[in-house]
């Protein structure tokens, strides 16, 4: 019986690691849905998604702190979560994904989020793709 527990906790890890993966070539796909509102510019200047500008420029978000993209204006709620201190990181970001309001309501702000867009499903695989550019 001890012998079999490295077997069982070997196939309990192989079962939960997809749920737990984020796939960032699914992510780039679904950033479709974000380039409406949503650029991804290089540090050099290089466009790597030509997109809108309703929204800030999302290279680099992961690792940065919030609401931190010169030139952009950002609302209350979110500048109030800045000021709590939020730094993006892949899981913080999908989470917003789903409902940003409810994000900045939990997360040090307050008030509706300019971004109206909710992504139930996905979220981890474009936050995946946004972290890998840099």
């Amino acid at each position: 019986m001890k012998n079999s527990l490295p077997a069982i906790l070997a196939a309990l890890a192989f079962v939960a690691a997809p749920a737990l993966a984020a796939d960032p070539e699914a992510g780039e796909k679904l950033f479709v849905r974000c380039k409406a509102c949503h650029s991804i510019t290089a540090a050099d200047g290089t466009a790597i998604v030509r997109g809108g500008k309703v929204g800030p420029d999302l290279f680099g978000v992961v690792g940065r702190p919030a609401a931190s993209v010169e030139g952009y204006a950002y609302g209350a709620g979110i500048l109030e979560a800045k000021e709590a201190g939020l730094v993006w990181d892949e899981a913080l970001l999908a989470e917003y994904l789903r409902d940003p309001t409810k994000f900045i309501d939990t997360h040090g702000g307050s008030g509706a989020s300019k971004m109206v867009f909710k992504l139930p499903k996905g979220g981890e695989d474009i936050a995946a793709y946004l972290a890998g550019l840099k």
